[in-house]
């Protein structure tokens, strides 16, 4: 399921113009943090890591920028809906998708209240990177966004 706008599994074809787009992923499982990891580096992508929103706000505040933040919703010390609006609050206009396990609609909309640009169940699958490679690309984003 996905909620936001304009989304559509329809993006399927390869983005090969990927080598500057950075993202943050922000997730507490240590192996989702590594499948997601090694499978957004196949696309050439540059990605660094944080255990949680906090961590995820810390490097924010530090001047840290990425053009793609991947927010779990569930975490300890700062859950995904705080970090994504401590985020926009400091002004932080990176495109922001949420990653959650199977969950009501009422609370993945709760979620994209915060400031998320899509969301998303996980894993990832090839079609949503493909879509949000798609999206990055055709907004011109490549020099990060914060």
């Amino acid at each position: 399921m996905v909620l936001g706008n304009d989304a559509s599994s329809s993006s399927s074809n390869t983005v090969d113009n990927n080598k500057n787009l950075s993202v943050l992923v922000v997730d507490d499982d240590p192996l989702l943090r590594m499948f997601h990891d090694s499978y957004l580096r196949k696309f050439g992508l540059e990605i660094q890591i944080a255990e949680n929103g906090e961590k995820a706000v810390d490097l924010l505040r530090l001047g840290a920028s990425f053009d793609l933040i991947l927010m779990d919703k569930d975490m300890p010390v700062m859950d995904g809906v705080e970090a994504t609006k401590v985020s926009r609050a400091m002004g932080v206009r990176s495109m922001i998708v949420g990653l959650t396990a199977h969950i009501p609609r009422r609370e993945k909309r709760d979620f994209m209240a915060a400031g998320l640009s899509y969301c998303f169940e996980k894993p990832l699958s090839i079609g949503t990177v493909n879509f949000l490679l798609k999206e990055l690309n055709d907004n011109n984003i490549g020099g990060n966004n914060n």
